[in-house]
């Protein structure tokens, strides 16, 4: 993960749902609140319980739903990787107890899991770009290390895999039974946790797949952005957003006596505790059902847990007002959003390869995305989240093509900003391409004060 990255991931820039009714009832199924299930105030817990995305019977999907005159033409999904052990530990402190071996008769439990294993240990050989190839297939320490895949985090990508490819493969037979390399986008960033996530969804899309016909690429910076990585303004963006939540927790009195209590407990100075980021590893206990630490001076506790998460709830609302995070998010996913139209141009046009993209991920790939996209009710990207952008061609006109786009599931095309009027002018339970096209190429900059291109947004004067 980069610099930026690591950063952002600091900050917790989150979009969190918070939304209104009124909803139009041809969005289909909703990113929004459910009022008959879900807290009529929002509530840390539910939240951080939505987070953890614990495995369970399987979930409604709307990935493949059209018209029967439509055709499938390619799939470009983008991941977070899954459940993982934290990346900090909070000083003085036992860390969590929890055994990253891959055990059959263990919960959570896939009825490949076994398999995958095996697997596994025959890929090797594969091809991977350096340097993937020196990073383990799965997870398999007694003890986690820091920041590694658990069994949870496998699982939840095996079920993501199994549902694409009961939708993609079997009903809407997007790729042939002899597939070839080409056909497939494979790309990741350089964590173990991200190759292992990629190859859980992989393994659970084509099981058993040949080992020859894979190839992974390694994406060095946790935004995709490739060869353009350089933008000293998106980085002025994100220093103001870092300022603007400096000042917010400044103000937030509770979080800093709560910070205080922490930190006597575990007897480091409040500043030390903060910077620890504690609530990376309160969220580990949360989710494994795991009590959270102890010393000799009492116990960290569920009202510590809360308060820290509701304040980033709130940081959420106000982030959403001051769109700061915004700009930053507009140049942060244009690399990658401008990637995936160029595949899907290419496959519109006819062409054959990389009709199958899977970028394996960061929760600080996918916020910045779901922000650029104009969801701005989306959740936070929860352990295993998934971003899919579905193109379709109508058989009745040929020529046209369209797009949808689901988060964990949920149709959210009608969310999104370039598409979110098309619905009353137009029948179709989708977006043209144009408008996405139109949308990366030209929208972004307008947003961003009248550029017109991605090199002058990024170097723009007096911003």
């Amino acid at each position: 993960m980069d610099v930026l990255s690591a950063l952002l991931f600091l900050v917790h820039l989150i979009p969190v749902s918070t939304a209104k009714n009124g909803v139009s009832g041809r969005s289909r199924k909703r990113i929004l609140p459910d009022p008959v299930t879900e807290p009529p105030v929002t509530d840390p817990v539910y939240e951080a319980r939505l987070y953890c995305n614990i495995p369970s019977v399987a979930e409604r999907s709307m990935e493949g739903h059209a018209p029967h005159h439509f055709k499938l033409v390619s799939v470009h999904v983008l991941i977070r990787h899954g459940d993982r052990y934290p990346l900090y530990v909070i000083p003085k402190t036992k860390r969590p107890e929890i055994d990253c071996t891959l055990v059959a008769n263990r919960k959570p439990y896939h009825p490949k899991l076994e398999a995958f294993v095996s697997h596994m240990s025959k890929g090797p050989g594969a091809s991977f770009e350096s340097p993937l190839h020196s990073l383990p297939l799965y997870p398999n320490h007694p003890l986690c290390e820091m920041g590694e895949l658990t069994q949870t985090g496998v699982v939840q990508h095996l079920q993501n895999g199994q549902l694409l490819r009961d939708i993609y493969l079997k009903k809407h037979r997007l790729l042939p039974n002899d597939w070839s390399t080409e056909q497939l986008y494979l790309e990741t960033t350089g964590k173990s946790r991200t190759l292992q996530s990629g190859l859980a969804l992989l393994y659970g899309f084509l099981p058993d797949f040949d080992w020859k016909k894979i190839y992974f690429r390694h994406q060095p910076s946790a935004l995709f952005c490739s060869g353009n990585c350089y933008c000293p303004v998106r980085n002025q963006y994100l220093e103001k957003e870092q300022r603007r939540q400096y000042l917010l927790r400044l103000k937030n009195s509770q979080l800093e006596r709560t910070y205080g209590e922490m930190a006597k407990i575990v007897d480091v100075p409040t500043k030390q505790l903060r910077a620890a980021n504690p609530i990376d590893s309160m969220l580990c206990h949360f989710c494994h059902n795991v009590s959270f630490p102890c010393t000799r001076n009492g116990c960290i506790d569920m009202e510590h847990f809360k308060v820290i998460k509701t304040h980033q709830i709130e940081d959420e609302r106000e982030r959403r007002e001051k769109k700061l995070y915004l700009g930053y998010a507009l140049l942060g996913a244009h690399p990658i959003l401008n990637q995936t139209i160029s595949r899907m141009q290419r496959a519109a046009a006819g062409r054959k390869e990389e009709i199958f993209t899977l970028y394996s991920a960061h929760d600080v790939t996918l916020s910045p995305v779901l922000s650029a996209l104009g969801l701005t009710e989306a959740r936070f990207p929860r352990f295993a989240a998934r971003l899919i952008f579905e193109l379709w061609q109508d058989r009745e006109k040929p020529s046209e093509h369209s797009v949808r786009i689901l988060y964990n599931g949920v149709d959210v095309t009608f969310h999104t900003s370039f598409c979110q009027d098309h619905h009353k002018r137009s029948l179709k339970p989708m977006c043209p391409l144009e408008n996405l096209v139109r949308f990366v190429k030209r929208d972004m900059f307008t947003a961003l004060g009248g550029t017109t291109n991605y090199h002058d947004a990024c170097h723009r004067e007096g911003f």
